[in-house]
């Protein structure tokens, strides 16, 4: 590790012989908000208030906010390896990927358990230690003390490194507390910075104190959405930056590195809004479609001469929450018979709504396509 500038914080030489980095406390910086930065956040804010109006126009809410936020989970795991994709997580028969999609469905039930936590207990250090015991719950990183602040060094670098020749080596043990002690009042206190000045800083300190033997990376993501709600950015769950790190991975690593060893802030927050506001009119752009495919749908559904058509309707909206379906789960479901559930299967392939994921005669499952397909844009590279 070579320190260019002492800006950001210092490196410390430990007796046992390796050197670890330190940042300074948050309330020591004082950012340069230059022009640039202050059309970044303005465009930020508007478009963060117009995907939360956006969002109260959704014809179901929570079922797509459900959706969404396993968008996010299946995003937020790719980047760390894991293999699944959003397809994979639909199914959720698909034993196949199981393993996989498990850490996925894990990071949804952490998030929701976050939102709720936030009306008991302000975000801290405990609220981090149960949001990572959460996280880490029968996935990946569950044999290294989930909920529990690392006892040990840890580091970053490429496979077979060492504390030695590691691309970062955090905060030591003693060292790390002193510095999330100084998070914690950073998150809570009052500031003289905007607010999302303050969680793009936020996202950077929690990511260079690395405080958890694993998950850092997932619970420093899952915490963006958490701080945005935090600071009444906005009322629900809409926007999440994983899409933006993975596509832009190179720089989101090595915009967090200048800030360590360089000192460069305004370059790693003006890289965060630019996020935000990328993915924020993303957001509003699938949201929109999403609108406009269940009007056309209905549409279509309405132009029916049937006398069950609101077993249709109630059909599609199920189809909103479980895109890949089989006839057995309409008739579970919907308590109807089989040829009922076969006959609004065949209706809906002829009108497009769904189609055949297979050709199998036997066990054959359905997909939205179109739902699916506006979901999953940008999820895979």
């Amino acid at each position: 590790m070579k320190l260019y500038s002492t800006r950001a914080g210092n490196i410390y030489h430990m007796k046992s012989g390796y050197d670890c980095f330190v940042p300074k406390s948050l309330n020591e910086i004082s950012i340069n908000v230059d022009e640039e930065m202050i059309d970044l956040l303005n465009e930020s804010n508007l478009l963060l208030g117009k995907l939360d109006g956006v969002a109260v126009n959704l014809p179901d809410r929570d079922l797509f906010i459900s959706m969404y936020v396993e968008k996010e989970a299946t995003v937020s795991s790719q980047i760390e390896g894991t293999q699944a994709s959003l397809s994979d997580v639909l199914q959720k028969n698909n034993t196949e990927k199981r393993k996989e999609t498990e850490e996925i469905v894990n990071y949804v039930h952490s998030l929701n358990y976050g939102l709720k936590l936030m009306d008991s207990l302000p975000i801290s250090i405990r609220y981090l230690r149960e949001l990572h015991r959460e996280l880490l719950k029968g996935v990946r990183g569950e044999t290294k003390n989930p909920g529990e602040l690392r006892r040990s060094q840890n580091w970053i670098g490429p496979r077979g490194c060492d504390l030695n020749n590691a691309t970062f080596v955090p905060p030591s043990v003693e060292l790390m507390t002193e510095a999330l002690n100084d998070l914690e009042s950073y998150i809570n206190d009052d500031v003289n910075v905007s607010s999302l000045i303050k969680i793009a800083l936020i996202h950077y300190q929690f990511e260079t104190i690395h405080p958890f033997l694993d998950g850092n990376g997932r619970l420093g993501r899952l915490l963006i959405i958490l701080l945005l709600k935090y600071n009444n950015f906005m009322n629900y769950p809409l926007l999440y930056l994983s899409l933006y790190f993975k596509q832009n991975r190179t720089d989101y690593y090595s915009l967090l590195m200048n800030v360590r060893f360089k000192g460069q802030y305004e370059e790693w927050i003006k890289f965060f809004l630019k996020g935000i506001i990328e993915i924020a009119s993303n957001s509003i752009e699938t949201i929109t479609k999403i609108i406009e495919l269940k009007e056309e749908i209905n549409d279509k559904i309405n132009g029916l001469t049937l006398k069950n058509i609101e077993t249709y309707h109630n059909v599609i909206n199920y189809l909103y929450r479980h895109p890949y379906f089989s006839s057995n789960d309409l008739i579970e479901e919907f308590k109807i018979t089989k040829p009922t559930a076969s006959k609004i299967i065949n209706k809906l392939i002829e009108l497009k709504v769904i189609v055949p994921t297979s050709d199998k005669q036997r066990y054959v499952t359905y997909k939205y396509e179109r739902y699916v397909e506006i979901l999953e844009h940008g999820t895979e590279l």
